[in-house]
């Protein structure tokens, strides 16, 4: 320190004099003066899983009660139920798992679209799953804990992977029509022919939802129109809503998805 190779980073460590401040370089050292313990938790939790609508700045950590009363100039929160299925290490760093960061932010009171993004993020990236969520809340839940309230409703409509998909399957249980499965592979043998957005088993129809910019280029059409070529002639009938039909004509999508399911063999 005297020769100013060194200097103070955050209580009990130190840090090379020159070395370039960094979000990553934040979490490590708040890591390492909080002790083995120490976690990296909920919106910087949610950056390192790749959740959508999180982004670095940040620097969160969760300790056990026991570790309460450490300083570090950053934001720590506490636990009585931090259990060893809560944490686990990404890219060098002690941090929550994806299902605890998903209910840790919920009980942050962080807006409902940046729980539902961190729910629909964590199953695309197959980090997580409802059922998984439903069973971690229920064994977190308890009086005065925000959130888990909160948590249910949102957790109703989960299960896909992108905002759309969400939003369809709000627009089926509000209609009171049956709910698709999401996300599902369907395969010739060995050979993944597509992974379709919802599934109809029992009727034997697949409904596709597609975002604001679609597949435009030809190649992306031509393979598009391959793909539902096959899954027809595997006996699939394959509707499509897009962006705009499930966000701005919902009174279109119920009329036309209850026809067409009734058509099916579905009773109301």
């Amino acid at each position: 320190m005297a020769a100013g190779w060194l200097r103070p980073e955050v209580p009990r460590v130190y840090a090379v004099a020159g070395a370039p401040e960094s979000w990553h370089r934040h979490l490590r050292a708040g890591l390492l003066s909080l002790g083995p313990a120490a976690a990296v938790s909920h919106r910087a939790a949610a950056v390192i899983h790749g959740f959508d609508r999180s982004h670095p700045g940040a620097v969160e950590f969760t300790l056990p009660r026991s570790g309460r009363g450490r300083r570090v100039p950053f934001t720590v929160h506490t636990s009585g139920h931090l259990g060893r299925t809560d944490v686990l290490t990404v890219d060098g760093h002690r941090v929550t798992s994806a299902t605890r960061t998903v209910i840790d932010l919920a009980r942050l009171r962080v807006p409902p679209a940046e729980i539902e993004a961190a729910i629909d993020s964590a199953v695309r990236l197959q980090l997580s799953s409802p059922i998984v969520l439903e069973k971690r809340l229920g064994e977190l839940r308890g009086p005065g804990r925000w959130g888990c309230r909160l948590l249910d409703d949102l957790l109703l409509d989960s299960g896909g992977h992108t905002m759309l998909e969400r939003r369809f399957l709000r627009l089926v249980r509000t209609a009171g029509l049956p709910r698709p499965r999401p996300q599902v592979v369907q395969r010739r043998g060995s050979r993944t022919v597509a992974r379709v957005d919802f599934l109809y088993d029992e009727f034997r129809l697949v409904v596709e939802v597609s975002g604001k910019t679609g597949h435009s280029s030809p190649a992306e059409r031509s393979k598009d129109a391959h793909r539902r070529n096959e899954l027809q002639e595997m006996g699939w009938v394959v509707y499509e809503y897009t962006w705009h039909h499930v966000n701005h004509e919902t009174d279109y999508v119920r009329r036309t998805l209850t026809a067409r399911l009734a058509r099916a063999g579905w009773t109301p």
